[in-house]
């Protein structure tokens, strides 16, 4: 039961983890930045990165920008589909739960961006440094996504390498027996 309840925790939590980081970095964004300049907020990040408040209507790093609306609806799809796919995990699967939390939280914060923004979402980490000095500005939504596609093949090649080890493992015994 404990193992159940922090899988549901590290998804739940994780997702509303990001959603409020994504949700008040946006609100201070907004509020405090002016559009489309460059702002060294922390001198000493300059070299590394900037803030640069932007309104993204497109997708992931301002791809597709005529179908914000589509974007609403995915976003709610792949949340959908998450919280389907979810019931199907191993409650042990800790790093599938944590991956899985940080893609809802993503895409919730972005979701709320495009319904309270006219189909728009804030960006505003600008990358400095090379090779990512001409990489389209982003998000925490946006970073929370990443890594947690990242942690997801992470974990789905963890469990491929623990299935192999696991029939070589019964190979070896059979062969034992014989």
């Amino acid at each position: 039961m404990r193992v159940a309840l922090r899988s549901r925790l590290l998804l739940l939590g994780g997702a509303a983890v990001v959603l409020a980081a994504d949700q008040l970095s946006k609100y201070w964004v907004v509020t405090t930045l002016p559009e489309q300049v460059p702002v060294d907020v922390i001198p000493w990040l300059r070299p590394i990165l900037s803030f640069t408040y932007v309104k993204n209507t497109g997708a992931a790093f301002g791809l597709f920008p005529q179908l914000s609306g589509l974007f609403v609806m995915l976003a709610v799809l792949v949340v959908m589909l998450i919280f389907f796919f979810y019931r199907t995990l191993p409650v042990d699967d800790w790093l599938m739960h944590l991956a899985l939390g940080l893609q809802v939280g993503g895409a919730l914060g972005n979701l709320v961006d495009r319904l309270q923004h006219g189909g728009a979402v804030i960006d505003f980490l600008d990358a400095n440094f090379w090779p990512f000095h001409n990489f389209p500005i982003f998000n925490l939504a946006d970073s929370a996504i990443v890594v947690g596609v990242a942690l997801l093949i992470l974990a789905t090649y963890l469990e491929q390498r623990r299935e192999v080890q696991q029939q070589k493992l019964s190979q070896q015994e059979c062969s034992a027996d014989v």
